[in-house]
């Protein structure tokens, strides 16, 4: 099987802190990969976080992290809006990558970044890998047999609220650990609820029934300004966006990613038939079974992942975690993933196309497929 692989982690933001970090030192999955390094801008960050973890090297940018050698593998945690630039950057240098969503904020930039991989030879995964879920794996089947009858339209979304200015462990504290500043949440690019919220609704709708034809969009800025902390973020990135996605033959979609509220018990996936509705995890108002199902809802979690074993059960962010481990499959293993980069570029054309729609008040087409 090899040694295990050596993982660089961009950024030590929340993502990394309360996820990637914290499950990627544990000591049952040493054998397979080891992060030998972090890097963020804010360097006493890196630092505090490559001594918290016993990372063995801190960087203040991805370029030093690199040009040190002895990578394998980057997972990209850093603010959206950057994850193009690192990605090109660790692909051009023959380094396998691991993007947290969203992917790219660009369906150009993502079909570059895919075309790059394939040149290099190297493996690219991209978050949210929804269908590595049993649960959606389940769903899937089931609307693909008919249990819904014929499928007549769905609904999926997300809220900001406070969630970012108020994350509980890294954002209220004095140290560089947590005070971490949420403000690029706010802001162009890579902002706004769609690409970090709303993304893992659409790779599940999309996962269960295919790809989209055609977005129409309304979108703006509805808080202009957020407070943290004393201190006022200004949003530049629009936090009110509405979809109607068309897949075709009628079947439609009603996507949002708003500022606050959020409808009633939305699931993940909402889809609504002839002969009833899958809300989540259940259909018709039943409990949806799946394999592991009575493993996960005993720690408390709606769906069991493959790597999430042990006290990886207990922890935050236990998907992104999962997401990595594919890429490490993947490398190691010869094992693909279904979390491909071509279905998150799918899902950013979506996104794309709606703030298109928004700003041209035309309905957009799509082009990509997955």
């Amino acid at each position: 099987m090899g040694e295990p692989l050596r993982l660089g982690i961009v950024g030590t933001g929340s993502i990394s802190l309360r996820g990637l970090l914290p499950h990627l030192t544990m000591d049952d999955v040493q054998d397979r990969v080891n992060v030998v390094a972090v890097c963020d801008p804010v360097l006493d960050r890196a630092e505090a976080a490559a001594a918290k973890f016993e990372v063995p090297a801190a960087y203040p940018d991805l370029e030093s992290m690199l040009d040190a050698g002895g990578l394998d593998a980057v997972s990209i945690a850093s603010p959206i809006g950057l994850h193009f630039e690192q990605a090109v950057q660790a692909v051009d240098a023959g380094v396998h990558v691991h993007v947290n969503k969203t992917m790219t904020t660009t369906v150009a930039e993502a079909s570059d970044l895919i075309s790059r991989a394939e040149q290099r030879g190297v493996k690219l995964v991209a978050s949210p890998g929804e269908l590595i879920n049993p649960r959606l794996q389940r769903i899937k089947d089931l609307v693909a047999g008919g249990a819904l009858g014929e499928p007549t339209w769905a609904v999926t979304g997300a809220t900001f609220g406070r969630y970012h200015e108020e994350e509980a462990g890294v954002r209220l504290g004095d140290d560089p650990l947590s005070n971490v500043n949420p403000a690029w949440y706010f802001r162009k690019p890579g902002g706004g609820p769609l690409y970090d919220m709303t993304v893992y609704g659409l790779h599940a709708l999309t996962a269960v029934v295919g790809p989209a034809k055609r977005v129409t969009a309304l979108s703006g800025v509805r808080i202009g300004e957020r407070e943290f902390r004393g201190q006022l973020l200004p949003t530049d990135m629009d936090d009110q966006t509405m979809m109607i996605i068309d897949f075709g033959d009628a079947f439609f979609a009603y996507v949002y990613g708003v500022a606050a509220g959020s409808l009633p018990n939305v699931g993940r996936p909402l889809i609504f038939g002839t002969d009833g509705v899958i809300n989540g995890a259940t259909l018709n108002g039943e409990i949806i079974d799946y394999p592991g199902r009575e493993i996960a809802e005993s720690h408390g979690y709606t769906s069991p992942l493959p790597h999430v074993v042990g006290d990886h059960r207990l922890m935050e962010e236990a998907h992104v975690f999962e997401d990595v481990m594919q890429l490490v499959d993947w490398v190691r293993d010869g094992v693909p993933t279904v979390a491909t980069a071509e279905h998150a570029r799918h899902v950013i054309e979506i996104i794309e196309a709606g703030y298109r729609s928004a700003a041209t008040g035309q309905v957009q087409g799509l082009t990509t497929t997955f």
